[in-house]
């Protein structure tokens, strides 16, 4: 595969949260280490770059140019972790004729880590995510919803921890409500729970028992809503120990991450990056001695297959 360059947009966003706390794998580094999250959400089956005479995305997208963006970020020599907010299936014939396995294996050849669950990844029903999950080699999180009574009960986690670097970070998945969003055979046996309640006691739980480092949240609710429904908006500011919100489900395009105040008065930053994989984002976090900051740099990797 030939190396491309990519086109890098970069929105500074300063310092966004300081504090001292109880780091023990972390204190006994004087150097500082920085941790990038790479993240994708909503990529629906496209596999391919759009047409170059497509209108809104010339070029764009594309697992084979995202894997070289990937790879070249990874060659800078930090540690990196790769995440998903969700919807990988549905939405060209790569799934209608495959029904999910090459996105998933694509996934797994770029070194995923671990995605979580959206709306349209039930597209299939409840087997057939069971049958492609054995084609992804990382992990599906989901926090809110009960799969105990699915042939899924021992397929998705609720939470999983990453030691990178000696860096512990620990992710948990919340998923948008599927009543009325998807039809009921096709998610027969999976019950809905009410996300914030769930979110604040894994990510305390995650911070304290489990003296995490960084607590991430994979979000398929959705940035924002004029209404009263759950978002990400919602959780971060009614949230404690959650440090980021990677989200998707609105194919929201943001051009900085927005940056919340929690319960606790710290900073959440929430981040997204459309859809149909022609973005893909790139959070810096660095932590060095007893202190850890968050120096969270937003950057839009634009994933084009013409850069050369």
């Amino acid at each position: 595969m030939s190396s491309r360059r990519t086109f890098v947009k970069t929105v500074g966003l300063g310092s966004l949260m300081a504090y001292s706390g109880n780091l023990p794998l972390i204190a006994k580094k004087k150097e500082e280490v920085c941790l990038t999250i790479l993240h994708t959400n909503d990529t629906h089956s496209h596999l391919d770059p759009f047409p170059d005479n497509d209108k809104k995305f010339p070029g764009l997208g594309g697992v084979a140019a995202r894997k070289v963006m990937i790879d070249k970020i990874r060659n800078e020599g930090n540690p990196v972790l790769l995440l998903d907010a969700g919807d990988v299936f549905q939405g060209t014939p790569y799934f209608n004729f495959f029904l999910g396995e090459p996105e998933l294996k694509a996934m797994s050849m770029m070194g995923y880590d671990a995605a979580t669950i959206g709306n349209h990844d039930f597209d299939g029903g409840i087997e057939n995510m069971y049958r492609q999950l054995f084609n992804a080699q990382f992990s599906f999180i989901n926090s809110n919803y009960d799969f105990s009574n699915t042939i899924l009960k021992n397929s998705i986690k609720s939470y999983e921890i990453f030691v990178k670097n000696g860096i512990r970070v620990g992710v948990l998945g919340l998923g948008v409500e599927l009543d009325g969003l998807v039809p009921k055979d096709l998610y027969k046996g999976v019950i809905y729970k009410e996300p914030l309640s769930i979110a604040n006691d894994i990510a305390t739980y995650l911070k304290i028992d489990k003296k995490c480092d960084l607590v991430i949240l994979l979000s398929h609710l959705g940035y924002k809503y004029n209404t009263n429904k759950v978002s990400d908006i919602y959780i971060a500011e009614n949230s404690y120990n959650i440090d980021i919100i990677i989200g998707g489900h609105t194919h929201t395009f943001m051009e900085n991450a927005d940056v919340r105040k929690n319960k606790m008065g710290e900073d959440v930053v929430i981040h997204q990056v459309g859809w149909a994989g022609v973005q893909l984002g790139r959070l810096n976090v660095k932590f060095f001695g007893k202190l850890r900051k968050i120096s969270s740099t937003s950057h839009t990797v634009i994933v084009d297959k013409n850069q050369s």
